[in-house]
Order: C-alpha cells, then sequence, then structure tokens
C-alpha cells in the first residue's frame, strides 16, 4: 500500500511507502483513503506512532473507525471493548489514548483526562511518545486488557475496517 502525502512537502516526500518506515503491516485501503486528506506531517506523525505501537505489540488488531476523528484502536481480539489504545488523528495533532488510563500507572504524569476510564497523551511531534516512560505506559495498557480477556483466546494480528 502506498498513500499519499501532500504536495506542498516536496516531490521526494509525495510517496510513502509504510514498509520503508518499518511498518510490516499495510495501512488498510479504506483508511489510506480518510488518511491522505490530511497534512503530510499529520500522516508522518501517525504512521510513526501506529509503526511505534505495533513494534510494541505486533499481535495486536486494529480496528479502524471514522466517527468524530479518523480513529484507529488497538485491541487483544475484534472487539472495541478489548482495545487498551487508540490514535484518534484530529485537523491539527493527533492523541495517543489510553482506554483504561485511569488505572494505570503514571508516575511522571504524562497523561491528561478526568473521564472516567479514558486517559490521552496529546500528540504534535515524535519526542511526546517516542519514550521509555509512554512504552511503559502502552506495556502496562496491555497488560490491564489482557487482565479483562480472562485468559480467553482471541484472533491477533488482524487490521479490520468498521468504516462504511
Amino acid at each position: 500500500m502506498i498513500g499519499r502525502l501532500d504536495a506542498h512537502r516536496g516531490p521526494e516526500c509525495q510517496l510513502l511507502n509504510p514498509y520503508i518506515i518499518g511498518m510490516d503491516r499495510p495501512v488498510h485501503p479504506d483508511f489510506q483513503a480518510l488518511l491522505d486528506h490530511k497534512s503530510g506531517s499529520l500522516i508522518e506523525l501517525y504512521l510513526d506512532l501506529r509503526s511505534f505501537l505495533l513494534d510494541i505489540n505486533p499481535d495486536a488488531n486494529e480496528l479502524l473507525y471514522h466517527t468524530h476523528a479518523l480513529t484507529s484502536v488497538y485491541s487483544l481480539s475484534e472487539k472495541l471493548g478489548h482495545g487498551y489504545c487508540h490514535i484518534p488523528i484530529y485537523s491539527e495533532h493527533l492523541n495517543l489514548g489510553f482506554n483504561r488510563g485511569a488505572v494505570l500507572p503514571d508516575p511522571t504524569g504524562l497523561l491528561q483526562g478526568t473521564g472516567k476510564w479514558i486517559r490521552h497523551i496529546p500528540v504534535r511531534e515524535r519526542s511526546d511518545y517516542r519514550s521509555d516512560q509512554v512504552r511503559q505506559l502502552v506495556e502496562a495498557a496491555i497488560a490491564v486488557a489482557r487482565e479483562d480477556l480472562e485468559g480467553k483466546p482471541a484472533p491477533s494480528g488482524k487490521t479490520i475496517s468498521k468504516i462504511s
């Protein structure tokens, strides 16, 4: 799968092959078609954050939605309820969301939000998530999701589009 980046980034950046930047799983065509409408810098940031999450858990199922934001959810099953992280893509930034963020250990105070469960890290650049602290949060989120799954076997490594 090859995706388009904005032409303002120059001809050398117009095409981006996800395999070049270390992703073993191509972006689903339904998602890519909507992602292509975002700015080149936002696309690059999303692809890198996606790669970061899939490097931590290559067996994650990726559930794709287009509701209030174009969103990818990373889950231990094919169910949204077993999701542990998500990336909503807004017009100017991304969030790295944690579905059960309220119960995660966050000694450095990275997580934002006041809801009952969900917390997030605003993402405007790679340094917002490329750290040991964020990796530990993702690993803790996976552990919490595994507890919720209660040992039930679940299909893994799938990309599932919920985009209609």
